[in-house]
């Protein structure tokens, strides 16, 4: 093998040793998922952040780049998703007449639709047969990322894992509310929000903010309520 030979196929080690290579790397993914979004007119069933995530798995495929290496350089942008999620509080405070107008249905309807969303799967999972490992990367997967993280490593799952069935669970529930509020129907702005968020997450929390700021707002305190309901209270029954 020649030197130029063995330079060119060094080139995506050298690359994912430094974490500028990773930063920019998802950066572009996310730009190049949401211009093909816009492209192909925005279908419910395939979000930006989908077609993201298969961009840039495609792309260290591609160049064989080490995920391990990848995973470190990019976790700086992982840092973001806190700030984030409590930049959400802005939504909130300017929609609060709104969410104290509501505060009876939300308060009966937030433990059990949390409960259930992270009850189905484990139950479904256990009955075929799955290891605890599974079963405790599945149990948070209705919880936004950065909360759901953090309950995973509490529980002994796979964040790996959870990342796959968080990110089918926001494209599964985003889609389900879209239909089922045409069928039922329902369009208070309010209501689709708020399922949005509980069930869909920051997926379900993006398409909420399609829709109004209402809806986003909403989805927000969906998004916020069900991350900390279920941080408190899954630890605590997934022993038993």
């Amino acid at each position: 093998m020649t030197e130029l030979a063995e330079r060119f196929i060094a080139i995506p080690d050298i690359l994912s040793a430094s974490p500028i290579f990773a930063i920019g790397l998802t950066l572009s993914a996310f730009f190049a998922g949401n211009w093909l979004f816009a492209r192909i007119g925005r279908p419910l069933w395939m979000p930006p952040v989908v077609l993201s995530a298969v961009m840039l798995a495609a792309v260290i495929a591609v160049l064989s780049v080490d995920y391990i290496r990848y995973q470190e350089g990019a976790r700086w942008i992982a840092v973001l998703l806190g700030p984030a999620t409590v930049a959400l509080g802005i939504p909130l405070y300017q929609q609060i007449h709104h969410i104290r107008a509501m505060w009876l249905p939300i308060v009966v309807t937030l433990p059990l639709a949390a409960t259930l969303a992270a009850v189905y799967a484990v139950v479904i999972a256990w009955a075929m047969g799955a290891p605890p490992e599974v079963l405790a990367s599945l149990a948070p997967k209705s919880v936004t990322a950065p909360i759901a993280i953090g309950i995973t490593e509490q529980l002994g799952g796979s964040v790996p894992l959870m990342m796959g069935g968080l990110l089918i669970t926001g494209v599964v529930a985003t889609l389900c509310v879209d239909l089922l509020a045409k069928w039922l129907p329902v369009d208070d702005e309010r209501i689709l929000g708020f399922a949005l968020g509980l069930n869909g997450h920051a997926i379900g929390t993006a398409r909420a903010f399609e829709i109004s700021h209402t809806a986003g707002a909403f989805a927000s305190l969906g998004m916020g309520l069900t991350g900390i309901f279920t941080a408190l209270i899954l630890p605590l029954v997934f022993r038993f």
